[in-house]
């Protein structure tokens, strides 16, 4: 039996995904309608954590950020079954991942860290990427069942933490590329050049991934997210934090997390993400 603690975007269609797969699921939400919903497609909602995992040999986790887990496993330890799997999606820091593993395994529980790039869309339809680290024998064992969830299964190696450093990595560079991206169509616009025109010159300058982010900027579909404006701005803190216990420093990522906390503000926290280049790319 699985439990899934979390049933936010993301979380909630994986439920129904692993519904649709024939999984005995038990859950568990912060906001207890979200999960209490999820009993439409055969999910059982409980009202604490404990109480979800209750007999659950794989416990799937996708929450907001360290903090978020520590908590919620915390709350959980009393019923988690000894040899239990916990399997955590959240995005977290590198540092967290790795104590949590050592500190889990001295209770008896493996820890997996397993963060993803997919967005609500793709755990519904099992696509996506997910990263893995950890001990490779419990990975290759749980391999089949985590290809139900994504459509590529990638491990990166059996640094707990390693997963983590990777999903870090691929959204700063998602953020710092869209940043940059809405500073070109803030010059371009004060350049007298169309939003077209700016587009065009992209797509001729850049590759096919660069002209995906236009597109998706352009779109301005900010009341459907996919990722939060304010999980976006959790990420990039994670992100300052690691940089900074390495004694380094970053450039861009600080100044565009003013510019989230700006937004977030205004009331903008649970808009798309990509409205940071709203007034950017406005016509």
């Amino acid at each position: 039996m699985i439990a899934f603690l979390g049933t936010g975007l993301l979380g909630a269609n994986w439920v129904r995904n692993l519904r649709k797969h024939g999984e005995d699921v038990q859950i568990w939400n912060r906001t207890a309608s979200k999960a209490k919903a999820l009993e439409s497609v055969g999910a059982k909602a409980f009202p604490t954590p404990a109480e979800a995992v209750n007999g659950a040999d794989r416990v799937h986790i996708a929450v907001y950020d360290d903090s978020a887990v520590d908590t919620i496993l915390e709350q959980a330890a009393p019923a988690l079954e000894r040899n239990a799997i916990v399997i955590d999606h959240t995005t977290t820091t590198a540092t967290g991942a790795r104590k949590r593993a050592r500190d889990w395994r001295a209770r008896g529980v493996t820890y997996l860290h397993a963060p993803v790039f997919m967005g609500p869309q793709n755990a519904l339809e099992s696509s996506g990427t997910m990263l893995v680290s950890g001990d490779q024998t419990v990975v290759h064992t749980l391999e089949p069942e985590l290809k139900k969830m994504t459509g590529r299964l990638e491990y990166v190696g059996e640094d707990p933490g390693m997963a983590a450093s990777y999903k870090l990595l691929g959204n700063h560079l998602f953020l710092s590329v869209s940043a940059a991206i809405g500073d070109t169509f803030t010059l371009g616009k004060s350049l007298g050049l169309s939003r077209d025109d700016i587009r065009e010159f992209i797509e001729m300058m850049g590759s096919t991934p660069m002209k995906a982010r236009v597109d998706r900027l352009l779109q301005g579909n900010y009341d459907d997210p996919t990722w939060t404006l304010s999980m976006a701005r959790k990420d990039a803190r994670l992100m300052t934090e690691e940089t900074e216990r390495a004694g380094q420093t970053l450039d861009v990522m600080p100044a565009f997390g003013a510019h989230m906390d700006a937004l977030i503000g205004q009331n903008m926290g649970e808009e798309d993400w990509t409205i940071v280049a709203k007034a950017a790319v406005s016509e």
